[in-house]
């Protein structure tokens, strides 16, 4: 099997897995209850809590969730609560992922107003008009830090330190949101000044159903699940020990090996694309053209993504050829693929109908390998020339 969808979803680290199963069956008591197993499942959650922290700026908090999307949520939802007597408008990029863009959909039929800025041909957002659309109602900005389909590293610095100077200058308060989904565990996260953080444990080889929202020191937002008090009252709901420890491992497995694993990713996309493009041709990059792994180089691709459109065939059609030969990759994001219609994406990037009809998604985890690349390269090529010969648009 090669496995080249880890944009959708990550394989548990092996010693993840293990701790997991340890806690389920050994320390499976309710972390709220006063007797020994509730003080063992405490103390899981306090190391868990240490090592996610470590992966983040000093002296914020963070909060447990479900998974990404409801980090997202959370971070759109009791965002603009908290401000919501001092102005009534968002601003939102058009490539956010669905978490962002269809709960920030919900706050417009409530009432607010949603600005929606555009990118360019390589997905990445333009600060002239989020400079343009900041004004004195706007209380949130949320942008994604590396795009889940094409890989591109967003302008988070700029944009962030663009609405600070504007918040500076009119004495108010706007918050700045990142769906660090796709970036936790790949880009260096722990000297930004982001108010809220998005994560989720599947995206990094943690589990699924669990996820975290970062937020800064100082900054102070109302809960958003009531109950029993639990997350600093925060996010109510008994905890998932197992999950949260976890996600603990993994952050901290994933962030401890930066520079190393992304060199290796770095090695994979730039291999695969070189390959790709030589033996194929009337093929199109959707997304940057040089890969990078820092926020000091928006506008580059994050090695942990390549999306490329085959001219004269469908994306779909590739994927279950691929998938014949236990390779698995993707059309787009598998939040989209059940949805109809074309990839928001790639349309806001200006691409054709039968651009995005012929994207596939390759996304890369440090345990792939060159040897495997070699066998996509050829698997692929076989397949869009087999379909392009007998003409897949008929």
């Amino acid at each position: 099997m090669i496995y080249l969808d880890n944009s959708s979803t990550t394989r548990q680290y092996d010693q993840v897995t293990d701790l997991m199963a340890d806690i389920a069956r050994n320390h499976f008591g309710n972390p709220s209850s006063l007797h020994e197993l509730g003080f063992d499942g405490s103390e899981i959650l306090r190391k868990a809590a240490s090592q996610l922290g470590s992966c983040f700026p000093t002296g914020g908090k963070v909060v447990i969730t479900s998974c990404g999307t409801e980090s997202d949520n959370m971070a759109l939802m009791s965002g603009t609560r908290k401000l919501r007597r001092r102005g009534n408008k968002i601003i939102i990029t058009a490539v956010e992922h669905p978490a962002v863009i269809q709960t920030a959909m919900r706050l417009r039929e409530d009432g607010w107003d949603v600005a929606e800025i555009g990118v360019d041909k390589n997905g990445v957002a333009d600060l002239d008009q989020l400079r343009d659309e900041l004004d004195e109602s706007t209380v949130l900005v949320s942008m994604m830090t590396v795009n889940n389909e094409t890989g591109a590293i967003q302008p988070v610095k700029d944009a962030c330190a663009m609405t600070r100077a504007f918040a500076e200058k009119h004495g108010q308060k706007i918050l700045f949101h990142t769906d660090a989904v796709q970036a936790f565990g790949k880009i260096d996260l722990r000297r930004e000044d982001f108010d809220l953080i998005s994560i989720s444990g599947h995206k990094f080889h943690g589990p699924k159903g669990i996820g975290a929202l970062y937020i800064k020191k100082g900054i102070d937002i109302p809960p958003f699940i009531t109950g029993g008090g639990q997350e600093r009252g925060l996010r109510s709901g008994t905890e998932n020990v197992p999950g949260i420890a976890g996600m603990g491992l993994a952050a901290e497995m994933s962030c401890g090996e930066l520079e190393e694993n992304n060199k290796k990713l770095s090695e994979l996309n730039e291999y695969l694309y070189n390959g790709l493009s030589t033996e194929i041709k009337d093929i199109r990059l959707n997304g940057p053209s040089v890969t990078g792994t820092t926020l000091d180089e928006p506008g580059r691709r994050c090695p942990s993504v390549l999306n490329i459109s085959f001219e004269g065939v469908r994306g779909e059609v590739i994927l279950h050829t691929l998938e014949q030969d236990q390779i698995f990759v993707s059309t787009g994001s598998a939040c989209h693929s059940n949805n109809a219609g074309d990839s928001h994406v790639l349309t806001a990037m200006g691409r054709s109908h039968k651009e995005i009809e012929g994207a596939v998604r390759y996304s890369f985890s440090h345990f792939n390998t060159i040897q495997e690349m070699d066998v996509v390269i050829r698997k692929t090529a076989e397949a869009v020339e087999r379909f392009r010969r007998l003409g897949s648009f008929r």
